[in-house]
């Protein structure tokens, strides 16, 4: 069975939206190690509509980045949405046709590697919650945010996770891996 995974980068108070304008210089090679061994694993991604509007718009031109952005451009993307319709025109980028919950369990059942969620904070709460993320890294930036959306809502379920890793690098971020703890 293959393994659903999600990363985000992070405030310390929170705020999960647009982190370009929160992480400051607090990118460091060791972060871009660990990005590099990640993505070296995934051979799908899954995203929501606001993140594949996004992404679509910036990533097949960009000039900087060429190692995530020869990765992204490539790999089999699923979009998430109930507002686009298809064919999609970003590259190798699916509109998912049906439930969402339905679709990752039947992805998952499939041979392949690595699947991970990106560009989608309310796509990446409800596969946590639908108890369908094996592993969720946040990589918390020694900032304060300040304003922007955060990853979960006030009204969401009461949610046990555990730790299954974590480490601190040099400019003082935090990589926390957490996995939905099994009742």
């Amino acid at each position: 069975m293959r393994n659903v995974t999600a990363g985000l980068f992070y405030s310390i108070d929170g705020v999960a939206e647009a982190p370009n304008e929160f992480q400051y210089d607090s990118f460091d090679a060791e972060l871009g190690a660990l990005l590099g061994a990640t993505m070296a694993d995934v051979d799908t991604v899954l995203m929501g509509r606001v993140g594949y509007e996004q992404w679509a718009s910036y990533w097949p031109n960009a000039t900087q980045d060429g190692d995530f952005a020869g990765f992204i451009n490539n790999v089999p993307k699923f979009v998430a949405s109930d507002t686009l319709s298809g064919p999609l025109a970003w590259s190798n980028a699916t509109l998912i046709d049906g439930d969402l919950t339905s679709f990752v369990t039947d992805l998952k059942a499939q041979q392949g590697g690595t699947i991970a969620a990106m560009g989608g904070m309310s796509l990446v709460r409800q596969l946590l919650l639908a108890g369908l993320m094996d592993e969720m890294t946040l990589i918390i930036h020694p900032v304060i945010g300040g304003r922007g959306r955060h990853l979960f809502l006030p009204d969401d379920p009461r949610t046990r996770l555990v730790l299954k890793s974590s480490q601190q690098t040099s400019k003082g971020n935090i990589v926390a891996t957490y996995a939905k703890r099994p009742d």
